[in-house]
């Protein structure tokens, strides 16, 4: 047996000096893609096409539609003394059961509705959920305050402290969780 091994190539003989003054090519570098950071859209409104300029109706209507509001709150007011002042103090209601049973259905479809979009993860829960809290807060106030005097009364605050209150701050509480988790 022979072993044969052979020489290592020979490499071309270069001049340093010479390299060091020529760089070898590179490739062309294409520089990465900027990606721009997030910022909040602008609180104005979009320029029109046809004009170039802001429109001045659509930047207004938030104003407008919250002065609105605030008038008709304010315009209440004189209307909350004149109900003071000249409602009866007893009433007979032609209606009574149809007007506890209709308002305490409403509160259930509210509940089944919250529940179901709680479920399904649905961003309107907490327009639901809100709604629950209002007829729960209206319910507690109107049970205690057309109670009879007596077990009725006593009943009624009950009910309202232990139940409906708390129902509504669960419900409120849950509005605002469902609403912050959609951001």
């Amino acid at each position: 047996m022979s072993l044969i091994t052979a020489a290592p190539p020979s490499r071309p003989r270069t001049d340093r000096r010479a390299t060091a003054r020529t760089p070898a090519p590179v490739a062309p570098r294409t520089p990465a893609p900027r990606v721009a950071p997030r910022t909040p859209a602008p609180r104005v409104a979009p320029r029109t096409p046809a004009t170039g300029v802001a429109s001045r109706a659509r930047s207004r209507w938030p104003v407008r539609l919250g002065l609105g509001l605030i008038g008709a709150g304010l315009a209440l007011l004189p209307w909350l003394f004149v109900l003071a002042t000249s409602l009866p103090a007893t009433a007979t209601a032609a209606h009574w059961q149809v007007a506890w049973v209709g308002f305490d259905t409403l509160e259930a479809l509210a509940f089944v509705t919250t529940g179901v979009l709680v479920i399904r993860r649905d961003a309107r829960a907490c327009l639901t959920a809100m709604v629950t809290a209002t007829l729960l807060v209206a319910d507690a106030w109107f049970d205690v305050s057309t109670a009879a005097p007596g077990a009725d009364q006593v009943t009624a605050v009950m009910m309202a402290a232990l139940l409906e209150i708390p129902l509504a701050v669960f419900s409120v509480v849950l509005a605002f969780r469902t609403l912050s988790r959609q951001r």
